[in-house]
């Protein structure tokens, strides 16, 4: 290891000693922005730039798990990228699947949040296998966000809502009297776990762009300079840091 790589351990290990463990998130959710940006940086293919993300995740899982950090939801797929071109998302399609089977195998409880039917039905049917016959051995869940948005998680929410309200023979009165906060958090996609207590984004944005937005209300956010791929071990244990150091208001 050269003096680089020395110096950035002995950094590391200070910075994790002095975490707070009791006061660290219960979920974190990840944004995993600058796949495409590395990529053209690197003078790699796009391709590339989407395999090194989700080897990055892998490391990622990795240190949540080292730190006991019980659940992590990350951003793979949105909405919005199925308008990507044909060529990237098959490759996107294989990656994804790939990551699926390697998070289970690892003994992780993966969850899907999102909607996985917009993908193609052997894309579809071969992630629903791979969670169907896993056998979770591992503390930490892993919510992967497969075709998320978050306004179509709030719609998906209330439909669901409206529909059991039917189907249980309420009036249409009975059935809006029935919405309320808690009756929608029900319906969403991550119910029945924690909403984040912070939320990373990579890549120098700092926007949302829809990301777990009803259950991210009172989320702390952490942005970085740096590509998704690039991601360190440092960069996550300062954003913990951070986020220790502030004092969560909830709103007040």
């Amino acid at each position: 290891m050269d003096d680089d790589g020395i110096l950035r351990r002995i950094y590391e290990r200070r910075l994790a000693e002095a975490l707070e463990r009791d006061a660290l998130p219960r979920h974190v959710g990840v944004i995993v922005d600058g796949n495409r940006r590395w990529a053209r940086a690197a003078g790699a293919s796009t391709e590339e730039g989407h395999r090194h993300g989700a080897a990055k995740i892998t490391e990622f899982l990795a240190w949540c798990e080292e730190l006991s950090i019980p659940l992590v939801t990350v951003w793979l797929l949105s909405t919005d990228n199925f308008s990507r071109p044909p060529e990237e998302l098959e490759a996107l399609y294989g990656i994804i699947a790939g990551a699926v089977e390697e998070y289970t195998a690892e003994g992780y409880a993966v969850r899907i949040a999102g909607s996985p039917g917009l993908l193609p039905p052997r894309v579809h049917e071969r992630i629903d296998a791979l969670i169907a016959n896993a056998a979770p051995t591992k503390g930490l869940v892993v919510n992967l966000a497969i075709g998320y948005g978050g306004r179509q998680e709030i719609v998906d929410a209330v439909r669901e809502l409206v529909l059991d309200g039917a189907a249980a023979g309420r009036t249409p009165e009975e059935v809006a009297a029935s919405i309320s906060i808690e009756a929608i958090s029900e319906h969403l996609y991550t119910r029945g776990q924690p909403d984040p207590d912070l939320i990373i984004r990579t890549s120098g944005e700092q926007r949302m762009s829809g990301f777990l937005l009803w259950q991210s209300v009172h989320s702390e956010y952490w942005f970085c300079e740096t590509y998704w791929p690039g991601f360190r071990r440092t960069d996550f244990l300062r954003a913990l840091r951070e986020y220790c150091r502030r004092e969560r208001r909830y709103g007040s």
